[in-house]
Order: structure tokens, then sequence, then C-alpha cells
């Protein structure tokens, strides 16, 4: 059961486990231009799933995949998604000097949230977790965060990236 804030709420798609082929995805640049996810096949793909850039938790995120980007290698991307409005996320990322990460929008299709069982219901944003993909589109690693308001564990995510590079 995912909470948050302590109560229950309603996750919605199908979530991925470890061994599934990773579901291809489009979503939105911060310049509004379609972002598609079969652009970093071939490569480990580390994607960090946010409800909000503009909380707490989620800025924190977001910027400890930045600055540990570095840590990962040339053939790894880092994907932070979100709901929050493609303008909205420009200005976090130019404010937090985000440049080694790709943040990328959900909120118009919910086409990766649903495929990857990332929805809450109630609010129409996504729920907090991680899903790292090799470079044959296999799903190694997932973490769906039981309260929406916790942290990932970023040290497991990043041990499970580097066993692929």
């Amino acid at each position: 059961m995912t909470t948050f804030g302590g109560n229950p709420v309603t996750i919605s798609g199908k979530q991925i486990q470890v061994g599934d082929v990773a579901p291809d995805f489009k979503a939105l640049n911060n310049d509004l231009s379609e972002f598609n996810s079969q652009d970093y096949k071939g490569s480990v793909r580390l994607i960090s799933v946010v409800p909000s850039l503009d909380t707490g938790v989620c800025s924190i995120q977001t910027k400890t995949f930045e600055d540990r980007v570095v840590e990962l290698g040339d053939n790894v991307h880092v994907i932070t998604i979100s709901n929050d409005l493609p303008f909205a996320q420009a200005r976090f990322c130019q404010a937090e000097n985000i440049d080694k990460v790709h943040v990328v929008s959900d909120y118009k299709d919910l086409d990766f949230g649903m495929k990857y069982g990332f929805v809450i219901d109630e609010f129409r944003l996504l729920t907090r977790g991680i899903v790292v993909i090799d470079e044959s589109d296999k799903v190694t690693y997932v973490e769906y965060v039981d309260e929406v308001t916790d942290a990932v564990n970023f040290d497991k995510a990043i041990e499970a990236v580097k066993k692929l590079v």
C-alpha cells in the first residue's frame, strides 16, 4: 500500500518488475518538444520519478542524482520525470543548475506513469520511485516508495547502475 502524508492513495498503471522489458514512453521536454524514451536505447538509464520538483524531497532527489551522475559513466542517462508543467521544470532546472539530468514532464498523457505504474489517482501526480534499465531494455532495479514523502534509496539505485557499467 502506498501512502501520501500517511493517508492511503490509489496507484494506477501496471507496476514494472525486475526482468520486464522496459516499455517505451513519450513525455514532454522543458521546451514542449516531445521526449521519446527510444532516444536512449542502447544505454543504461536511471529513471528518477518524483511527484513535484517544487517540494523538498523531490528537489533533493533531483539534485542528488545531478551531483552523482558523474560517477556513472558516459553511457548512463539519468532522467527525472514528474507531472510538473515543463515551464516549472525549466525554471527549477535553471535555478538549481540542473544540466546533467534530463528532466521531462508526464503531465500531458501520463504515458510513463500508466506504463510503469506510478500514477497517484487522487492527485494526478506520479508517486516517488526509481527504475534502472540496462542497455538491452531490461529492467534491473525498481523502487516504489511506500510513503510518497519519504526519500528513495540513493545508494541502492546508484549501486544498481554501477553493476551495469
